[in-house]
């Protein structure tokens, strides 16, 4: 049985005027998480709306355990395991954090939809804001309950796309802990511009650069990781 869990094969897509992705071969494994850096407008949002379904490729393939999801919808990945934090409106700004959870919930038992205990032991903060409208919260809060949302559905593979931006020093530090221990029994595909929180976090990072991968850095790696942030502050 292969390692990986997402596969993602000579892909190649963007939007009607005008081709973003180019040829993209990468795999994520089944377990840790798998960064993406690269400058703004490189493709790296495109590439996730791509493996999420929002985004039809052109060429290309995309597999999940074994399993080619291409043109499957974006509800058939995530009935499959898929859960998915968008970098733009995490949450449902008019909802409660309680309603967002338990929308996250949806692909789960009926009997189990409504234990919100997982999710509450991984961000404790939420257990007493739960009644509270998403919408009247920090930036840094909303990230955490768009993440917690995602988290509930017990996803397999979870996709992220800058789940730092905006928020605050001290709530980062906690989403990077959060997630490493998360990334220990699931799969973690993330796009994320801080790249001290990517090197705490990652044990794979692909370099985008208009929309081709041009490195591959092992996280222990120091010297291309040395490299790697040269060539994104240059």
């Amino acid at each position: 049985m292969s390692n990986d869990y997402l596969a993602i094969n000579n892909l190649s897509g963007g939007y009607e005027a005008s081709q973003v992705l180019f040829d993209l071969s990468f795999a994520i494994p089944r377990t840790g998480v798998t960064a993406i850096v690269g400058r703004n407008g490189a493709g790296k949002s495109t590439l996730l709306q791509t493996i999420m379904g929002f985004i039809k490729p052109s060429a290309g393939s995309i597999s999940f355990e074994g399993k080619e999801i291409t043109n499957a919808s974006t509800y058939a990945r995530t009935r499959l395991g898929v859960g998915y934090v968008p970098q733009d409106r995490p949450v449902f700004s008019d909802l409660s954090v309680r309603e967002n959870l338990l929308i996250g919930a949806s692909r789960l038992p009926k009997n189990e939809r409504t234990d919100l205990a997982p999710v509450l032991d991984i961000f404790p903060k939420l257990a007493d804001r739960l009644d509270q409208k998403a919408g009247t919260m920090s930036g840094g809060e909303r990230k955490m309950v768009g993440i917690a949302r995602a988290l509930i559905g017990q996803p397999t593979l979870l996709v992220m796309d800058e789940p730092t931006e905006g928020v605050w020093h001290g709530v980062v530090d906690e989403i990077q802990e959060r997630l490493i221990g998360y990334g220990k029994n699931n799969a973690i595909l993330i796009v994320e511009q801080n790249l001290d929180f990517t090197i705490g976090i990652a044990s794979q990072i692909l370099l985008l650069e208009r929309g081709v991968i041009s490195q591959r850095v092992a996280a222990t790696n120091k010297s291309e990781l040395e490299m790697l942030r040269k060539r994104l502050t240059v």
